[in-house]
């Protein structure tokens, strides 16, 4: 079974090995050292080295405490999470799917590319009390490249790694005493990079790279290169609409493919960030149709509102369970009769474990795996319309408006209908519309400013209340079905009653609320 372990760490690098004396640092009592370990680790890529592109390291390493296999995810500079796995002979399944999915290897066969051997010196700083706060070692490294008749290279490097729950400023005194000593940070993120980097392999002499390399001209000021009108400016920064709804696109498909540990580690809220993730990514093919041509996004939202759905199981279950124990919460202890609280406990937790199972087969799926390579091929090739080169203000605007039209329609046919299933379901319509303008209205922010910042307030205080009046809605099928189970094992079905008519109130106020505040939003909309 892996684990995970956030690491906080600086590395270095200097010409004379030793250390200075680290009992200067403010804080430190003491430095006791815990003598030399061997350490032997293999680091695993594809051929195209996808893991290291994405300064991720996947190795299986014997020697130190923390033999096994580990996968490592950068989270901020000298920030990663590592995922451990117990030492076997193959890639753990757990670690493999994570690859898969988060790194974007999919289908490709992993490899050896690298294998480090490291004489690691450790030494421990302590605090008046005994307790750790940093661990300190000077490793000896002897790296080896394992594939395309790579080379050898040899260096040492200290590491500085705060302790678990330590202050970070603390290692910023750790580096001054470090710097006074001539110490300075390492030029290289991790061993791995300096190892890809000093074994790389000579081109041969008449092979195509050499020829290549021969031809190459010495290196002069860049001229200015022209820029594509679909494209944004070199640094990145959105010009024209098509800009700034890739932009958009990408920053969602990036969401699903970082979210991925998570939600199969079950973090809380990864789900729902997901399927929000997937949501905007279709709403944003719907909205934006004069900018992406449909021919080509309509199969990809196909695939995403499987993915949603499938996420939804989680998430939808996970939503009701937490308002139901909530609401029971608030009851006075008269109005709870039998075991309600056991009850939606199991009733929760059965779910959840059968959803949560059938999530991570989906993440693994042949479908999900192909929906994220289509999306990557998407933003490689976009299918840009020709308004994906006009100005953004106009372009995006519009789409901001239209989609509040189709809204403003669907919200006032529910207002107009009475109390009831057909009202239920006309205001889950307009619910979803006003996520989609939300989301349209986001994507526009960055060209738009404060009337796009103006509109997703007001949809997002829109959602909010028709969400409650979902949630409601719900809920009270929920305990139906709950009620109905107590009584056939001979419980009492009264507190489920007294929870559904708590439900039904929160549903009356919403309603009875939503006049007032869509016509205070349709009055104020800025498109």
């Amino acid at each position: 079974m892996a684990d995970t372990k956030r690491e906080i760490e600086r590395k270095y690098e200097s010409d004379d090995a030793a250390l200075p004396d680290l009992t200067r640092v403010p804080g430190v009592a003491s430095v006791r050292g815990r003598g030399v370990t061997h350490l032997d680790a293999t680091y695993h890529d594809t051929a195209d080295q996808r893991l290291a592109a994405s300064s991720v390291t996947l190795r299986r390493r014997t020697g130190g405490a923390d033999a096994g296999w580990h996968l490592k995810f950068p989270v901020a500079p000298g920030v990663r999470d590592e995922i451990r796995a117990p030492l076997s002979d193959t890639l753990p399944d757990e670690l493999a799917a994570l690859v898969r999915s988060r790194v974007r290897v999919r289908d490709r066969e992993l490899r050896p590319v690298v294998r480090l051997r490291s004489d690691r010196d450790v030494r421990h700083l302590l605090d008046d009390q005994d307790r750790l706060l940093a661990e300190v070692s000077v490793d000896t490294v002897h790296a080896e490249r394992l594939t395309g008749g790579g080379g050898e290279a040899r260096w040492t490097e200290i590491e500085v790694e705060l302790a678990d729950d330590g202050d970070p400023a603390f290692l910023d005194k750790v580096e001054k005493r470090l710097r006074k000593a001539g110490v300075r940070p390492s030029s290289s993120s991790s061993k791995l990079a300096r190892a890809l980097a000093e074994t790389e392999p000579a081109p041969a002499a008449g092979s195509p790279a050499h020829q290549a390399a021969a031809r190459t001209p010495p290196a002069t000021a860049p001229e200015a290169a022209p820029r594509h009108k679909h494209r944004p400016r070199p640094d990145g920064t959105p010009v024209t609409a098509g800009d700034h709804v890739l932009a958009y696109v990408r920053a969602q498909r990036d969401a699903l493919v970082e979210l991925d540990p998570a939600v199969r580690q079950d973090v809380p809220d990864a789900v729902h960030r997901m399927r929000v993730a997937t949501r905007r990514l279709r709403s944003t093919f719907r909205s934006f149709r004069a900018v992406l041509d449909r021919a080509d996004t309509d199969p990809v939202a196909a695939d995403l509102k499987w993915l949603a759905a499938e996420l939804g199981k989680d998430r939808d279950q996970e939503v009701l369970a937490e308002r139901l124990t909530q609401a029971l919460g608030r009851l006075p202890a008269d109005q709870v009769t039998g075991p309600v609280a056991e009850r939606l406990a199991a009733w929760s937790e059965a779910r959840h474990k059968g959803a949560h199972h059938e999530l991570v087969a989906i993440l693994d799926s042949r479908r999900h795996l192909a929906l994220l390579d289509t999306l990557d091929a998407l933003l490689e090739g976009p299918p840009l319309r020709k308004k994906a080169a006009a100005r953004p203000d106009k372009v995006l605007a519009k789409a901001v408006a239209k989609d509040f039209r189709k809204l403003a329609g669907l919200v006032e046919h529910a207002l107009e209908l009475p109390p009831g299933t057909e009202r239920d379901t006309a205001l889950h319509e307009a619910r979803k519309k006003t996520k989609r303008t939300r989301y349209a209205a986001e994507t526009a922010v960055p060209a738009l400013g404060g009337p796009a910042e103006e509109a997703v307030r007001d949809m997002k205080a829109l959602q909010g209340l028709l969400g409650d009046h979902q949630d409601s809605v719900m809920a009270r099928r929920t305990l139906r079905e709950l009620a109905a189970v107590a009584h056939a094992a001979g419980e009492s079905d009264f507190t489920y009653g007294v929870l559904h008519a708590g439900e039904a109130h929160r549903a009356r106020v919403a309603e009875e609320a939503l006049p007032e505040a869509w016509s205070s939003i349709s009055r104020a909309f800025p498109f």
